[in-house]
């Protein structure tokens, strides 16, 4: 396992070109120098330099996370290009570490980079996440997904996840003193081969921005103690889904995936429940209405949620 030589910021102050480089947060009351020099002093670790990464570690460096550590042993392939915007055409052969350093490096040159050339695994884990504040979860594998959550739980690290597929992304924060960590809520990997991966199964290109960033914004929640972080809540972004009149129903029908499990919903739950029972008959096995429509949910599961 290799890293690149750590040289200390002096996280006590910002130079004046750190000063005018900031300036945007600085003038935030909600970040302001104290804030500024809290995000200068964390120490963020992420794993893997692909389509989570590649948000992740670009946002984090450009917002002033004083060390940036990155863990990956893979080299630059085409078909990353697509979603991986941290590297080019150019980088393609490299390894992923090299060009992921390199354009951190020009966008922010105060920036603390460490880099560990390893696959992550339960000899190395430990020892790597206790150098660290906060843990980024960027894997595309369950094995590694699971590895990072119960290092993260022996080592007292938040894990702020993120997973992508197809039009579907998760985001939540696990493994905090007083939250969930991610066994709590998936106990059990899937079985080999049940899950397809992203390049058996595909996934839209602008997906792993999307969810990369949300991590990067958990992740400065965190180190800001600032915001609701997601803990204890597990954020979906499904690109995919339809909104679907019912009246348009019928002529639509064949758009909907029967194989899927189906929850129809509407304002008050009364149209959604006549839309199920439209397609239990046209023989829909995994149909549900969501009982009380958007209104209920809104009064019993999320009070935040505007009513219309």
């Amino acid at each position: 396992m290799a890293s690149t030589t750590e040289v200390k910021p002096d996280v006590a102050t910002l130079s004046n070109d750190e000063i005018l480089r900031y300036s945007r947060h600085l003038i935030m009351p909600e970040v302001g120098m104290e804030g500024q020099l809290k995000l200068k002093a964390a120490r963020v670790l992420c794993i893997g330099a692909g389509g989570l990464g590649s948000p992740l570690a670009l946002y984090l460096a450009a917002a002033g996370v004083g060390t940036l550590g990155i863990v990956d042993f893979d080299v630059v392939d085409y078909t990353n290009l697509q979603r991986q915007i941290i590297h080019s055409t150019a980088d393609v052969g490299r390894p992923k570490l090299d060009s992921a350093a390199e354009k951190l490096k020009a966008i922010n040159p105060f920036l603390n980079l460490k880099t560990f050339n390893t696959r992550l695994s339960s000899d190395n884990a430990l020892d790597l996440f206790r150098e660290f504040d906060i843990v980024a979860d960027g894997t595309d594998n369950f094995p590694t997904r699971y590895l990072v959550n119960d290092a993260c739980v022996l080592t007292g690290k938040p894990n702020v996840y993120g997973s992508i597929f197809r039009f579907e992304g998760q985001a939540s924060v696990f493994a905090t003193k007083d939250g969930p960590c991610y066994r709590c809520l998936y106990p059990e990997p899937p079985p080999p081969g049940l899950v397809p991966s992203c390049a058996e199964g595909g996934v839209l290109g602008i997906l792993p921005g999307l969810v990369g960033v949300m991590q990067a914004t958990e992740t400065i929640k965190l180190i800001l103690g600032a915001g609701e972080p997601l803990i204890g809540r597990l954020l979906l972004c499904n690109i995919g889904g339809y909104l679907i009149p019912l009246g348009d129903l019928p002529k639509r029908v064949s758009e909907l995936d029967s194989s899927k499990e189906i929850v129809a919903h509407c304002r008050s739950g009364v149209r959604s429940g006549k839309a199920a029972d439209f397609l239990r008959q046209a023989g829909f096995k995994k149909i549900h209405n969501l009982a009380g429509g958007i209104l209920a949910w809104a009064d019993r599961v999320d009070p935040k949620m505007p009513k219309y």
